[in-house]
């Protein structure tokens, strides 16, 4: 079967290349003056009567005709790829990098066939905000710029403090009061606090209801515990494989011995009952009922970037407030290590496409150079003074108390049509972010921010050396080998993923010699050894 699915996936690209070829071709449309534009538009309003579009529409003379999609990955993702194979693709893209957007092999790929436009001479004419914030980081001008020289999509810059240590444990702090338990260190001390959960009433209700730990499909519960065993970088259901550098030499950490190690427990962990093992097949909605579970708390810890993944904020019984981050916990060698994640998103947000005219270009890359101001930063992805965000003023104190206080959030309410909200977040450096007003009860919701900030802080000082981590955002694919190295990366990662869920859930023995050669070996049949030469390749052309 998995056979059959790579022959598919291989029959899939050559039409899209195919298509491709001939919408590079497609002369620009006849629009009517209108900024032909495909975005994500969410079920609280369209992007037509956002006030925001209204007020940019205003600033910047553009009439919006949108082409809209959903915050499904899958649903945008695919409507995206369709309009660019069928030569039917719009004026312009604004896009949500945790939805769908252009990759790097996408962006080199586009803009070598002409589909996208080079936009450094507009930036460098239109753009001088923009032109300042590259000047500022200058990584993020390195990461968009490709190895032609050119600019064809801009990227999002976010120093989000709490974002770059995405793998976080959050366990049930109430729970550990109510059975006279400590915070655990390790790994088995953490087993014994599970299993406290699982077996001792931690919710008093007389019934074996609790359910230990869990999490999403959409963040892999493997990389927390992963780390007390072997660095496990930033993973999701359309991550690559997890590499990491050795030496200089780019490696697989997925085949190493320390990842069968932790393999071994985490499947130790579901053979005792303390892992949901729904959490490598259930969505966000589903374990936010299970955080949210009417009938009483039943959760106790979830492995998760926040809290109000899995739990409602100021939820009535006040369970919100019960969950604490720890810090990674150390494995029996004392490996003890965090997930970073890089500020420089290497998918591409905005782009404009051949069917563009040089004036509704010029409109568009002015207000990207909006967005990227403070103040374009505050409308755009918040919303309007006075109901996301208000100044601030004498007496607030900033989330870093050693920087000036700028603004202060305010409590946004989700049903608004105000704001492009992620689809319009470029900008968000470390000085930027942390200049905010948050109030100093970390429970509250309006103290959320800082409650993330203090528990991010137990995990920075657990950050791996630069030495180990593959920069993969720092690359860009060679056009030659760019559709290979896409369909190896895309068939082992695939094929990684399922393996360590059978291997946890107990359909493969990972205790057997046998099961885990058979598994190095099939990575070695699609093709292992070939994805890495392309990638260091690709390392050593830095």
């Amino acid at each position: 079967m998995r056979h059959s699915i790579i022959r598919g996936a291989v029959a899939a690209t050559t039409v899209v290349a195919t298509a491709l070829a001939l919408s590079a071709c497609t002369p620009p449309s006849d629009d009517n003056g209108q900024l032909v534009a495909f975005g994500p538009q969410g079920d609280n309003g369209s992007l037509k009567d956002n006030s925001f579009t209204q007020e940019v529409e205003k600033k910047f003379d553009i009439d919006f005709d949108w082409q809209t999609t959903t915050y499904d990955g899958s649903v945008a993702g695919e409507k995206r790829q369709v309009s660019l194979a069928s030569g039917d693709y719009p004026d312009a893209y604004f896009l949500v990098p945790w939805v769908d957007a252009f990759s790097r092999s996408e962006i080199l790929k586009y803009g070598q066939q002409g589909v996208l436009v080079p936009l450094e001479d507009l930036i460098d004419e239109y753009a001088p905000n923009l032109t300042e914030r590259f000047e500022e980081k200058p990584d993020w001008k390195e990461s968009v710029t490709a190895p032609d020289g050119h600019i064809y999509a801009i990227t999002q810059w976010s120093e989000c403090f709490h974002c770059s240590f995405p793998s976080k444990l959050w366990i049930n702090s109430s729970w550990l009061e109510n059975l006279g338990l400590e915070q655990p260190t390790t790994t088995e001390e953490l087993r014994d606090v599970l299993r406290a959960f699982k077996d001792d009433d931690p919710n008093g209700n007389g019934q074996q209801d609790e359910v230990a730990l869990s999490a999403s499909a959409a963040e892999p519960i493997i990389n927390y515990f992963m780390n007390a065993f072997a660095y496990a970088p930033v993973g999701g259901p359309s991550s690559p494989p997890p590499l990491v550098m050795d030496g200089g030499k780019v490696t697989v950490a997925a085949t190493s011995d320390g990842w069968r190690a932790g393999l071994q427990y985490v499947a130790s962990l579901a053979d005792e009952g303390l892992l949901d093992t729904a959490a490598f097949t259930q969505n966000g909605d589903a374990l936010k009922a299970l955080g949210d579970n009417a009938g009483g708390e039943i959760l106790g810890a979830a492995a998760v970037l926040h809290p109000y993944e899995f739990v409602t904020a100021d939820s009535p019984d006040g369970r919100d407030k019960n969950y604490d981050a720890i810090a990674p916990v150390a494995g029996p060698d004392g490996t003890q290590l965090a997930t970073w994640r890089s500020p420089v998103n290497p998918l591409g947000m905005f782009a404009l496409t051949n069917k563009s005219t040089e004036e509704e270009r010029m409109k568009a890359i002015k207000l990207i150079d909006y967005l990227v101001t403070d103040e374009g930063d505050k409308r755009g992805a918040m919303g309007p003074e006075g109901e996301a965000w208000v100044p601030a003023v004498e007496g607030d104190v900033a989330l870093d108390p050693e920087l000036e206080p700028t603004f202060k959030p305010l409590t946004y309410d989700e049903t608004s049509n105000a704001a492009w909200r992620s689809m319009g977040q470029y900008w968000d450096s470390l000085e930027y972010r942390n200049s905010q007003v948050v109030p100093e009860d970390i429970y509250s919701p309006d103290g959320y921010e800082r409650r993330l900030l203090y528990a991010t802080q137990e995990y920075e000082p657990y950050q791996p050396d630069e030495s180990i981590l593959f920069p993969a955002e720092k690359l860009w694919p060679d056009p030659e080998t760019s559709a290979e190295l896409a369909d190896l990366q895309t068939n082992i990662a695939n094929y990684i993923t399922q393996a360590q869920a059978e291997f946890v859930t107990g359909q493969r023995d990972i205790d057997d010699d046998g099961a885990w050669q058979a598994y190095v070996d099939d990575l070695n049949g699609l093709g292992i050894e070939r994805y890495l030469e392309l990638q260091q390749a690709l390392y050593d052309a830095l």
